[in-house]
């Protein structure tokens, strides 16, 4: 085979790897602003139980992705269940502070144990999510 025949794909690639990309900062951007701490903040700053609660959240959100893009018959539908995937991810935020009232004020106070949850749970649900996009 020539080269030719084996990058034939590249295009693609590039597409559903561009898409990727800007989902993937679009969630990191999104995720942030969304939460009452301000993760960037906090991670400049070393504190271990922002960077172990955003980590988990943006595997939370990947591992859907991924199931997106292996999954999707185009990259339109790529988009849109990655779209899928990062609400997801975002309502698993608002929901861990509803059996956490002040996860906000832990993960900022640096307290490892609740950035551990929120990310245990960020790929819990990611895992969860992934699984129910393959169809």
């Amino acid at each position: 085979m020539d080269a030719a025949t084996y990058l034939a794909g590249l295009p693609a690639f590039l597409s559903y790897f561009g898409v990727a990309i800007a989902l993937l900062l679009a969630f990191a951007f999104i995720y942030a602003w969304a939460t009452p701490h301000h993760e960037f903040t906090l991670i400049r700053e070393n504190k271990p139980a922002a960077s172990i609660a955003f980590g988990g959240s943006l595997i939370g959100f990947v591992l859907p992705l991924y199931s997106a893009i292996s999954n999707s018959v185009s990259l339109v539908d790529c988009l849109l269940w990655g779209l899928v995937a990062l609400l997801i991810q975002l309502l698993t935020f608002m929901a861990l502070r509803i059996f956490i009232r002040d996860l906000p004020q832990r993960i900022a106070r640096d307290e490892i144990a609740s950035g551990v949850f929120s990310a245990s749970a960020a790929i819990s649900v990611g895992v969860l999510n992934a699984a129910c996009m393959t169809w």
